[in-house]
């Protein structure tokens, strides 16, 4: 099964992320975007970076970032361009909220829809869920991080943040990633997923 790699929008374009199976663990995630990322036709980095990489460096599974949040379904929002570190402006709309306690605090992130993205096949039910939390700068990459999801059948949903992962711009200054929106900065640690790449 392929996790990640598999779709550009454009060419120079970041990585949106690939389609997940639901039942996928937070251990498979990790033997799967390990074996991408060591796959020269699928992986961001760099030939200096190939002459070492062994593995993406995570934090120890813990179930205690399996969260199940509430689903609110956000109709008639309108369509806007999403910045990214480059000039691209992808066209997104806000598809939802996830509301959700973590460490005591009532937290909510907003998550997305990818327009062109949504018109492939295979990827019409396909979320973007962008955030960045206190482990952004230090522990994790600076620019905050991805989990890839799907529109949710009912009004709970996981989110499983060991499947956090890093935009490819985090490896490889050639690609243009969407930036995190300032209103899913969590005011809170998430110590589960990838960590950043280069110190």
């Amino acid at each position: 099964m392929k996790k990640l790699l598999f779709f550009y929008i454009v060419s120079n374009a970041c990585m949106l992320c690939a389609q997940e199976k639901q039942t996928e663990t937070s251990k498979e995630f990790q033997d799967n975007i390990n074996a991408e990322y060591a796959n020269r036709e699928e992986s961001p980095l760099t030939d200096d970076d190939f002459k070492t990489f062994k593995s993406l460096d995570f934090f120890p599974i813990n179930d205690r970032f399996i969260i199940e949040a509430q689903f609110e379904r956000t109709p008639n929002e309108k369509v806007f361009k999403m910045k990214t570190t480059g000039t691209r402006l992808p066209e997104y709309v806000k598809y939802g909220e996830l509301t959700f306690k973590l460490e005591g605090k009532k937290l909510r992130l907003n998550v997305y829809q990818n327009i062109e993205l949504s018109r492939k096949p295979g990827f019409e039910d396909y979320l973007f869920l962008p955030f960045s939390d206190l482990t952004s700068g230090k522990e994790t990459y600076i620019g905050g991080r991805y989990i890839d999801m799907r529109i949710p059948k009912g009004k709970n949903v996981v989110i499983d943040f060991n499947k956090a992962y890093n935009p490819y711009c985090a490896y490889n200054p050639k690609y243009s990633c969407p930036l995190i929106p300032l209103e899913n900065d969590l005011d809170v640690a998430i110590f589960a997923g990838v960590k950043k790449f280069h110190d």
